[in-house]
């Protein structure tokens, strides 16, 4: 079992919380993060929603099906581990994009009344918890802590929820069926919300043979954080994206992730205390659109 770090985002000493959260990402990638100011109701609130879309009839589903990015997506449509020969990951999902852009799909007001502004207000809740939590990563990689807003990053970012459910009773005899086959983020940092139900899994060596894995239990009231490529290529590889998965849940199981990305025109670049004569910048620089689409047609080819 991963013993992870726990980050208080309310904590008076930021100095401190950087230092903390410096250790965690250089170590682990993954940490658990507390008093962050999202109200567990609405939490609450939002997997309520969640089960009830899922719950739909596949035909109402898939009026809904995923476009420019946004919408349903079935069963086994998604292999996030593209060297694996079987048909698909076992999970539904649903992704709502930023809100500036006008382009979510949303279930019909006559069935889920309270749906769109549930998800709406939430978006809103864990993007402000994320932006502070980015201050204080930007702390920890000795920058100024409005950097990521300085570089335009947060300048209408490209934040994803994504709604997912793991049916649970499915024919898992396959050893190679996960509800979520291993693969890392493609964010800065994704903050994660779980329904207490086990399943996610942490290997902190991906250039490690064979691959030792470690259970992620999840925590009353905190985020499960981790950072993602995005912020992987920004730090010349200092913080690290781990490689995670979820197995197949012998029970039904529900998470709600949210992507925490940079803006579209955003260049990612490596940042200036990440390297040095010793440690050249691994990648060259790049839009992150450009970054994400390439990502996204790997996933989905």
């Amino acid at each position: 079992m991963a013993e992870l770090p726990v980050i208080d985002l309310s904590s008076q000493d930021r100095f401190s919380t950087a230092n903390s959260v410096r250790q965690a990402c250089i170590d682990h990638g993954f940490f658990y993060l507390v008093n962050h100011g999202v109200d567990e109701d609405l939490v609450k609130k939002v997997f309520e929603q969640s089960g009830k879309f899922f719950s739909l009839p596949i035909q109402d589903k898939m009026k809904l099906a995923r476009k420019n990015h946004r919408g349903y997506t079935p069963l086994y449509a998604e292999k996030l581990d593209p060297t694996l020969i079987t048909k698909g990951d076992s999970k539904e999902s649903f992704y709502i994009g930023p809100p500036h852009e006008n382009l979510n799909q949303w279930p019909l007001q006559e069935d889920l009344p309270s749906w769109r502004s549930t998800m709406e207000t939430y978006y809103q809740k864990v993007m402000s918890a994320g932006t502070k939590l980015l201050s204080v990563i930007a702390l920890s990689l000795k920058l100024d802590e409005d950097f990521f807003e300085k570089v335009g990053a947060l300048n209408e970012s490209y934040a994803f929820i994504r709604l997912l459910h793991y049916p649970g009773d499915l024919d898992s005899s396959s050893d190679d069926i996960y509800g979520a086959s291993a693969h890392s983020d493609y964010a800065m940092i994704t903050l994660l919300a779980t329904d207490g139900v086990p399943g996610l899994q942490i290997c902190r060596d991906k250039s490690k043979q064979p691959q030792v894995w470690e259970d992620v239990p999840s925590m009353t009231g905190a985020f499960i954080v981790n950072i993602g490529d995005t912020m992987e290529r920004w730090t010349n590889w200092l913080f690290r994206s781990t490689l995670h998965r979820v197995l197949p849940p012998s029970q039904e199981r529900y998470s709600v992730a949210f992507f925490l990305n940079p803006s579209k025109d955003c260049m990612v670049e490596c940042l200036e205390s990440c390297c040095s004569e010793a440690c050249p910048p691994r990648y060259p620089p790049i839009k992150f659109i450009d970054y994400l689409e390439e990502r996204i047609r790997v996933t989905y080819s």
